[in-house]
């Protein structure tokens, strides 16, 4: 049996961005499961418990600062890398004290790997986690 690989969720509703960051962390060992919504995620995460959340700011529905906060995801205590295209320091503060990691888009694929291990670590789940 191969070892647990850790789970990193994703909430964008932007398809092509969900794909790309699912795409390029499978690359990397990851296990990916994304969602086009705040609402779609909370649907599940008790029961899926990712080891980390990356979600996009600007969500239709419940944003990803919302979410950060929502007592539902927050009950899980689960690290939140939140990630944005918007360059406004009114959103970028609260960004960068709730979430664990902030990102701008376009995200680079080295930088979005590199937060993801510097947040959870490697991909593969070892006895200590």
């Amino acid at each position: 049996m191969p070892p647990p690989r850790k789970t990193i969720a994703i909430v964008d509703d932007d398809a092509s961005i969900r794909k790309a960051f699912d795409r390029h962390l499978t690359a990397a060992g990851y296990r990916c499961v994304s969602f086009a919504s705040a609402e779609d995620f909370l649907l599940v995460a008790a029961s899926m418990l990712p080891t980390c959340v990356l979600a996009d700011i600007h969500l239709e529905g419940i944003s990803g600062l919302q979410l950060a906060l929502h007592p539902q995801f927050t009950a899980l205590n689960l690290p939140v890398v939140l990630i944005t295209a918007c360059d406004d320091p009114m959103i970028e503060g609260p960004a960068r004290e709730i979430a664990d990691a902030f990102l701008r888009k376009p995200v680079a694929p080295m930088l979005l790997l590199e937060t993801i291990i510097d947040t959870v670590g490697p991909p593969i789940v070892d006895g200590d986690d």
